[in-house]
């Protein structure tokens, strides 16, 4: 284990004296994560501080660690979806549903935090995931700002943090499941205005394209789900979703079905894909792009053929609001979450230690599983 402290004597007033906790770090591009020991920081009025039960390694986390995500001030501790035990609070502190926070809850929050709530994007566009104040737990804070991130035994909340209570039916474990692919992917079928009776095709059989598969079933969306990857495809399956596997050429003009789709979702984060999804598309349809959360290359598109000719809507799809996510908690709750009755939490999870955080990194980039979850083994058993 490499043992390390952020500045202990530059920021002594702000941690707590001779307690620390581990966490997995981050520092840099293309290094591998560090479990290291950090000081818990001294809680102030307005904050909680959370025991983590649960965090997640999605997409998002792959490209940070290959440095393809802009901005990231490395060292960092990522982790942007955790749900976890209360600690300790301090001041009168409550969820949005005005229910007070005490030790003992077990709670989760928006990821999302800091939006100003008075610029162009927030008040005009009413698109505040495009407001440049935000910040991002796992994603836009150093390390130097302490437990700002879940991939670690404790997670600090700050004043500005959205917390939400869990309902009593979803547990921990499927919260985590639907992690930050489901209010994702809710964004993403709200984007694409999926209604009753559309045929909808999914890219992409990952932790967002098996969540955007439930969420576009539950809008009365007939759903197909595409992918090259037989671990994820037995996962759609499982879930009761008929499925397209592709070649690992793509797409081929014999799977192109003669009843195109309404709505295609986007969810690989390969440039290709937007070709094939294209093709998918039927004239007049739309296509919504939510998997290029860093950029992963260029494509070639003819306009008059792909885009003009075919009369097609293309949306893109940038971050969630805090009703993404209460949507999608709310989803979770339901007993008939998927087609097949099979349990989201079953089928797609893979639970890794805290301390193997690199291990799980290491899967999801070679899609050996659909869901890497990071549990805190302690507090677990």
């Amino acid at each position: 284990m490499v043992v390390k402290y952020v500045n202990p004597k530059k920021n002594a007033d702000i941690y707590q004296k001779e307690n620390s906790i581990k966490a997995a770090v981050l520092t840099g591009p293309n290094k591998k994560v560090q479990l290291q020991n950090i000081p818990i920081p001294i809680v102030q009025n307005g904050e909680v501080l959370i025991r983590m039960l649960y965090s997640e390694v999605c997409g998002t986390d792959v490209h940070i660690q290959q440095g393809k995500l802009a901005g990231v001030p490395y060292p960092i501790i990522p982790g942007h979806f955790a749900v976890g035990v209360v600690e300790q609070v301090e001041g009168d502190v409550h969820s949005v549903t005005n229910k007070p926070v005490h030790p003992g809850d077990t709670v989760s929050f928006l990821d999302v935090h800091g939006t100003c709530h008075r610029c162009w994007q927030c008040q005009v566009d009413k698109a505040p995931t495009k407001c440049t104040s935000r910040r991002v737990y796992g994603v836009t804070h150093s390390l130097e700002e302490g437990l700002l991130g879940g991939w670690a035994e404790k997670i600090l909340l700050q004043r500005d943090v959205l917390i939400t209570h869990l309902p009593e039916n979803v547990s921990p474990l499927r919260f985590i499941a639907g992690g930050c692919g489901m209010p994702t992917a809710v964004h993403a079928i709200e984007r694409g205005r999926v209604a009753l009776g559309d045929h909808v095709f999914i890219q992409g059989a990952g932790p967002v394209g098996l969540c955007a598969a439930i969420v576009a079933h539950h809008s009365g969306g007939i759903v197909t789900i595409v992918d090259k990857s037989p671990v994820r495809l037995k996962a759609a399956r499982a879930l009761g979703f008929d499925v397209l596997q592709l070649q690992p050429s793509g797409l081929s003009s014999e799977q192109i079905p003669s009843r195109k789709a309404d709505v295609v979702i986007e969810a690989t984060g390969s440039p290709n894909a937007i070709t094939d999804g294209i093709k998918l598309a039927r004239d007049g349809g739309r296509y919504v792009v939510v998997g290029h959360y860093s950029d992963a290359g260029e494509i070639n598109l003819n306009p008059h053929l792909d885009i003009n000719k075919k009369h097609l809507e293309i949306l893109g799809t940038w971050g969630i609001e805090y009703i993404h996510f209460h949507k999608s908690i709310e989803l979770l709750a339901r007993k008939d979450l998927t087609p097949s009755g099979v349990e989201i939490e079953e089928v797609i999870t893979s639970i890794y230690d805290l301390c193997d955080v690199q291990k799980a990194l290491d899967d999801v980039r070679n899609r050996q599983v659909v869901k890497a979850v990071i549990s805190n083994k302690q507090e677990i058993q």
